[in-house]
């Protein structure tokens, strides 16, 4: 049986979190978005009206919504677990009667809902900038929970990892934002040369990105089937890497 009431004790302790830091958590991003659509929708969307079909304002809502998507799933899960133990509080937690399972249930849960959240906040900003048409809905939201899921478990390992605020920032930083907006948030790898196209296969975002716009669209650059299918991959090997660090209890026990 699993502890709700601890699960739920987490839970509403990391979601109220943002309640106490609303304008950093919600206001900051919502206006962010904006200013990519005054910048890139504005400036470039005027010279290059279409991408694959689509108008390019419309184009780009995806690709802001899954940048936006990462990156807070990553912080908010990484920031979750890192501060108990920069206050060592969570030898608390350790010690409570819960399971590893239940432990990451909870941080992962709400980073995860944060996250989710959000985006559905950007998804409402971006209706005023260009229309948004969501083929495939239910896809949709199956891509947002995965890819939140996903990226909140990574978020979570490397709040366990950082020994410090700089190395809790690094990975997100010269690593994750890098490679989504190198992984088709603004542009289609179609319009690529070779071997820019090819290589740009090994960037794992481009699986993402393209999965998320196939459910508004119908159309990607990569198959749908493929994406899915790293996303549950990478996700299995992130409760795999959690399942071993709370088993040895590295950089938790020590």
């Amino acid at each position: 049986m699993i502890n709700l009431r601890g699960v739920g004790a987490i839970y509403r302790s990391e979601m109220s979190r943002m309640v106490r830091t609303i304008w950093q958590s919600v206001a900051t991003p919502v206006i962010t978005t904006a200013l990519y659509f005054i910048v890139f929708g504005g400036a470039i969307g005027s010279r290059m009206r279409q991408v694959g079909g689509v108008q390019y304002g419309a184009f780009l809502v995806p690709g802001l919504i899954m940048l936006s998507l990462l990156t807070q799933s990553i912080s908010n899960a990484s920031i979750g677990i890192y501060f108990p133990k920069f206050t060592r509080t969570v030898y608390e937690v350790l010690s409570a009667p819960l399971s590893f399972g239940e432990v990451v249930i909870g941080y992962v849960g709400a980073a995860a809902s944060k996250a989710i959240l959000l985006s559905l906040i950007i998804l409402a900003t971006a209706t005023f900038f260009v229309p948004v048409h969501i083929m495939h809905p239910v896809w949709m939201v199956a891509f947002l929970v995965l890819t939140s899921l996903a990226f909140s478990l990574f978020g979570f390992i490397i709040g366990i990892w950082a020994g410090s605020f700089e190395q809790l920032a690094i990975i997100p930083a010269l690593v994750v934002t890098p490679l989504t907006f190198l992984g088709g948030a603004f542009y289609s790898i179609d319009m690529l040369p070779q071997p820019w196209r090819t290589l740009s296969l090994f960037n794992p975002v481009i699986y993402l990105v393209s999965g998320f716009r196939w459910s508004f669209y119908g159309s990607g650059d990569v198959s749908v089937g493929v994406s899915l299918a790293f996303t549950g991959v990478f996700m299995a090997l992130c409760i795999a890497v959690l399942w071993w660090i709370f088993r040895t209890g590295y950089r938790l026990k020590t």
